[in-house]
């Protein structure tokens, strides 16, 4: 993929032998099998890690916006996270994930399960929206209409919430850009 992913955690790719020289030094009387269930014990771990770091109260909702791969074919859908906390985005009930900040600064997840991959991407709702804005979105997105002018115009990306925790590089936003010339 050519996108340029700041991963914050995933389970998606996770990889005994990257992990497999640390943990025979930490641990070097363990057997492999030991050594796997503790690197997927620690690499769960830091997702609570994550969230702990995240646990930041937004001033709105976050909407999910979903494509999700079915057994039928792929669909597009929506959820809100009413609690409006940035950590609530980092539960799936999908058998893996990996949580990143993208190119744009939006946070993203891909998920798998036994049906396929789901794509999400997360982003809070403008402090000045109407409820028929937010109405009208959803449905777009529910009819699978909704272009990137109408997600931006009624919601912001989250990236740059993260990005202060985690001292990531994302680009900045265009109108800041544009306002501070």
């Amino acid at each position: 993929m050519n996108e340029k992913r700041q991963i914050l955690w995933s389970d998606l790719h996770i990889d005994f032998d990257d992990w497999k020289d640390d943990l025979q030094s930490e641990y070097p009387n363990y057997s492999e099998n030991e050594l796997i269930d503790l690197m997927y014990d620690t690499n769960s771990d830091y997702l609570n890690d994550l969230r702990d770091n995240l646990n930041m109260q937004l001033s709105q909702p976050i909407i999910i916006i979903g494509d999700i791969g079915r057994w039928n074919g792929r669909v597009s859908g929506y959820k809100i996270i009413h609690s409006g906390n940035l950590k609530d985005c980092f539960y799936t009930e999908c058998d893996y994930a990996e949580w990143y900040v993208d190119k744009l600064g939006d946070l993203r997840c891909e998920a798998a399960h036994h049906d396929g991959n789901n794509y999400y991407l997360y982003r809070v709702f403008k402090d000045n929206v109407t409820e028929e804005q937010i109405e009208n979105l959803k449905s777009k997105l529910y009819y699978g209409k909704a272009t990137r002018a109408d997600i931006t115009r009624v919601t912001k990306r989250l990236g740059d919430d993260i990005a202060k925790v985690y001292n990531i590089t994302i680009p900045r936003q265009r109108i800041n850009a544009i306002a501070e010339r």
